[in-house]
């Protein structure tokens, strides 16, 4: 063991002394090998092929030097295995073979499933489904629509903006958001939107149970030592354990309908591969 931990120290240096000493044009412009662990060895042009274009050359020697030492550590892992394991723990036949059969089932189930999956979901299907399985969609946190603002509390467009967000009239809430994105550092509009709490408490940098607990009516106002004000204005809310809004649930159901289409085309396609090769006498069951 002190020998692998002291080879592997050697190896440290010298990358080091590589990566400091070589600059990255060289990196570019000759094909040299730049490292090596026993018999193998690591040549610049595979470095240069890892670094995109564009990257500043202190950030192109950071990425050259991390390739190379793990470049390095798979070497000498693979080095100290191949002394320290038999004959019999290296061989990795069946593994490779179970893990190649693997990749060809999911890369063939991705193919004939790509070629024939419907993922068209009309609105009334999530209505249908939704209404058939409600109870799958009783919510985990409170669901808000809202009004969110980052501005200086100074500002004489606060109280208009305050006044003109939580208006019924459809005309407010325009003049509302159109001075809001002009005179706040940050402006969000969840109006028409159900999001979790959680999004919204993301916003005041707290958890959504502190942030409602907070809420004065329809209002979440902090003002921090700066003078700078976070406004939330919430026009409705639904509360954790009740159903879901529809709306809310609807890109889920669609998923888990596409989802479940998957599903049965891959039972189908398992199911008709085991009869071709039974009728075919390729599947032959011994009794």
């Amino acid at each position: 063991m002190k020998r692998i931990i002291h080879r592997i120290a050697i190896i440290g240096i010298v990358l080091s002394a590589i990566v400091s000493c070589r600059t990255i044009s060289s990196f570019l412009s000759d094909d040299e090998a730049v490292a090596s662990v026993g018999n193998a060895k690591l040549y610049l042009s595979e470095i240069n092929a890892l670094i995109p274009n564009g990257v500043a050359p202190e950030d192109s020697a950071v990425l050259a030097k991390r390739y190379i030492q793990s470049w390095a550590l798979d070497q000498v892992f693979q080095n100290v295995a191949e002394e320290q394991l038999s004959r019999a723990e290296q061989d990795v036949t069946k593994e490779l073979e179970e893990y190649r059969k693997s990749l060809l089932k999911y890369r063939y189930e991705q193919l004939y499933v790509n070629e024939r999956l419907d993922t068209a979901v009309s609105d009334e299907q999530v209505e249908e489904y939704y209404a058939a399985h409600e109870e799958m969609f009783r919510l985990a946190r409170p669901v808000v629509k809202a009004r969110y603002l980052n501005m200086d509390s100074s500002s004489p467009a606060l109280e208009n903006i305050r006044k003109r967000m939580s208006s019924d009239e459809a005309q407010d809430i325009i003049e509302a958001d159109s001075i809001a994105y002009s005179s706040a550092l940050s402006f969000k509009v969840w109006g028409n939107t159900w999001i979790d709490a959680a999004v919204l408490a993301r916003e005041f940098g707290t958890d959504y149970r502190s942030v409602l607990s907070m809420r004065k009516g329809n209002w979440i106002e902090v003002t921090d030592t700066a003078g700078m004000i976070k406004l939330a204005y919430i026009s409705e809310i639904k509360a954790e354990g009740n159903p879901a809004p529809l709306e809310f649930s609807a890109p889920m159901i669609r998923d888990m309908i596409v989802s479940a289409r998957k599903q049965v085309l891959i039972s189908d396609l398992e199911r008709d591969l085991l009869e071709d090769a039974r009728e075919n006498g390729k599947f032959v069951i011994f009794r």
